[in-house]
């Protein structure tokens, strides 16, 4: 079955907004990635997901690394223009630097890193899945920045400023919860 873009189903996810930063074959590129995720502790593995056909998959593919940058609050503007255009017809760094995006170098990756990011993560390619119509990429981190700024989330395509917090159970339902599960123990 499949489950199309912008659908019901899709829209129930919340995801953050990766700015992809990638050299390659098709020069410096930046591309928007919702399906940016943290994937392992240790050691510390980020995974993208790319159409195969994007300058983005094919700059990585020749590369052997990506850098990963949560897009912040105040990068909204950033997020979509890396994800309006193809980096194959459009150089999308000159498009952000107009519009005042600023990048530095990072340190053990060629790419560019976007500043004010919420953060920053150099990644060296550890593996490459086809999982469908898109091609999950897996960077060990070399290098990772965090900072101050929040991050911005999407949903219902839309970008969103992370909200209110939902409690979690009160310590009183987790220890009548942690009884429930000894009393249901599996022999």
């Amino acid at each position: 079955m499949d489950i199309p873009w912008g659908s019901e189903g899709t829209s129930k996810f919340v995801t953050n907004v990766g700015i992809i930063t990638t050299d390659g074959p098709w020069g410096p590129n930046a591309m928007a990635a919702e399906w940016t995720h943290l994937v392992s502790y240790k050691p510390g593995r980020i995974a993208v997901n790319v159409g195969p056909s994007k300058a983005t998959a094919e700059n990585i593919l020749a590369s052997k690394e990506f850098g990963v940058n949560l897009a912040a609050e105040d990068q909204n503007v950033f997020a979509s223009i890396a994800g309006g255009s193809t980096g194959k017809q459009v150089d999308k760094i000159a498009v952000l630097k107009e519009v005042g995006a600023k990048f530095y170098s990072a340190e053990k990756i060629k790419a560019l890193m976007l500043e004010g990011a919420a953060l920053n993560a150099e990644c060296k390619l550890f593996g490459h899945y086809e999982i469908g119509d898109h091609t999950l990429f897996v960077g060990d981190v070399v290098s990772l920045k965090v900072n101050a700024s929040k991050p911005i989330v999407y949903h219902q395509t839309k970008y969103w400023k992370v909200g209110e917090s939902v409690a979690k159970p009160s310590e009183e339902e987790q220890a009548k919860h942690s009884e429930l599960a000894k009393k249901h123990a599996k022999k």
